[in-house]
């Protein structure tokens, strides 16, 4: 096999090597700034400031949260027939790419519209100010977001939602909560997907519960399945409550 002629990284044999610094500086090291302190510093403020927008428009924004395929899309779905005539409600579907989650909403009559990361791994404050107004929440009691499939980068950054809900679903395991603490820190709602599969996994329903309680002790689990409806009743109680407390005892006409 042959060798490239390059340095190899750890050669203790080189001698260090230094560069001027624009102003004539000796530079033997580079000076490390740290970007994502700053980062999310700034994304923190718009996010607070869009909360207070929210406020004043009446708007409750809720940030759905998950790894791929764990059925956020279905478990929108499964609020349609519950919420028509009761709640004023639209989606935005965000997406590295494709429009299929957007359109699969409209075909069932769920106003949403589609938003495309270029390449980002989740949505920070802004990009979600984007999507709110595009979607046009002036007379919405009800914005969800679905975020970026990603049980990583989502968690650490504010979207400015009022509140944070995430689904883990039965074949993605139940040691999620070990190896992706942030998102089950940063979410108040669980939905534990997919049960109507338990037979068929090895997943310890219980011992996930105590996982995520050590980890969020005010965490708000409920195991539903979004294909028999099972659990989706409290999971509809949860957001209405957390709607008519934020839009300031239904003054927008969310009904029980």
């Amino acid at each position: 096999m042959k060798q490239s002629a390059g340095i190899v990284v750890g050669d203790k044999s080189k001698k260090t090597k230094w560069c001027p610094t624009p102003g004539g500086e000796r530079m033997e090291k580079a000076k490390v700034i740290e970007l994502k302190e700053t980062i999310l510093e700034d994304n923190n403020a718009d996010a607070q400031a869009l909360r207070q927008e929210l406020k004043a428009q009446k708007t409750c924004l809720m940030n759905l949260m998950s790894s791929p395929g764990s059925g956020k899309t279905s478990t929108l779905l499964a609020l349609k027939p519950h919420f028509e005539g009761k709640i004023k409600w639209g989606v935005m579907e965000a997406d590295i790419d494709s429009d299929v989650d957007a359109n699969t909403l409209i075909e069932a009559g769920v106003p949403s519209i589609q938003l495309h990361t270029g390449g980002m791994c989740h949505l920070d404050a802004d990009m979600t100010r984007q999507g709110l107004l595009e979607l046009d929440t002036s007379d919405v009691d009800l914005a969800i977001l679905e975020n970026v499939g990603n049980l990583v980068c989502p968690a650490e950054f504010d979207t400015g939602a009022v509140k944070n809900a995430m689904i883990l679903s039965v074949p993605e395991g139940d040691d999620k909560p070990l190896k992706y603490p942030l998102m089950f820190q940063v979410c108040q709602c669980l939905l534990i997907n997919k049960i109507d599969v338990l037979p068929y996994f090895d997943f310890d329903l219980e011992e996930c519960k105590k996982r995520v309680l050590k980890l969020n002790p005010d965490m708000k689990i409920i195991p539903i399945s979004a294909r028999t409806g099972e659990g989706m009743d409290e999971w509809i109680d949860w957001l209405k409550e957390e709607t008519s407390s934020w839009n300031e005892s239904n003054e927008k006409g969310v009904k029980e």
